[in-house]
């Protein structure tokens, strides 16, 4: 399972195989872009930025452009019907995704080898981008669209890309929700044989 930064209470999760369907797994099972500084772990652990890049300029209004880029792209690959409101949240994406993305480079490390970093701090309207202009691309894409599948698990949302061979997959994540299944149908099973 591709899990990211600890956290107080639970862990980010990084295993929807897109970053715009990452963002959405981040309201599962609660809120989990509850501060600056989980936002900060979720924008590092998702790959927008390299690790070592400073997001100390992250402010409350972050959180807000997150959680609605992330409500208005939940509306659209969801499924919604074209209407006012699918039309709004497009609009807003298509809207967010004009930002130009941050800026990498090419550095050498202490090894020689080159490693990427930011040609200078990110702006959250780069970072929402970014974002914004995964989602387009897996929106306008029919063969990633086709692949779009929502957890089996019991009381799970999240939507996931699945790229398994055979395209069987079932859940967000073997190790969490599959797990569950595994053992309640085990449990399932031996209480049948008990009784």
């Amino acid at each position: 399972m591709a899990l990211g930064t600890a956290t107080v209470a639970y862990e980010l999760r990084f295993d929807a195989g897109r970053i715009c369907l990452d963002l959405l797994a981040t309201t599962h099972p609660e809120e989990r872009l509850d501060s600056t500084e989980v936002l900060g772990a979720w924008i590092v652990g998702s790959g927008l930025v390299p690790e070592g890049t400073d997001l100390t300029h992250a402010d409350p209004s972050w959180l807000v452009g997150f959680r609605e880029l992330r409500g208005r792209i939940g509306q659209l690959v969801r499924g919604g019907a074209p209407g006012h409101g699918y039309d709004l949240a497009l609009a807003h994406v298509n809207e967010a995704a004009r930002a130009a993305p941050p800026a990498p480079r090419a550095v050498p490390a202490e090894d020689g080898a080159l490693v990427r970093e930011l040609d200078g701090p990110p702006g959250c309207a780069a970072l929402l981008g970014a974002i914004a202009r995964d989602a387009v691309g897996l929106l306008t894409d029919p063969v990633a669209r086709a692949a779009i599948r929502e957890c089996e698990g019991d009381n799970c949302p999240i939507v996931y890309l699945d790229t398994s061979r055979g395209r069987r997959r079932r859940w967000c994540s073997s190790e969490v929700c599959g797990n569950r299944e595994r053992v309640a149908r085990h449990r399932r099973r031996a209480a049948l044989s008990r009784a």
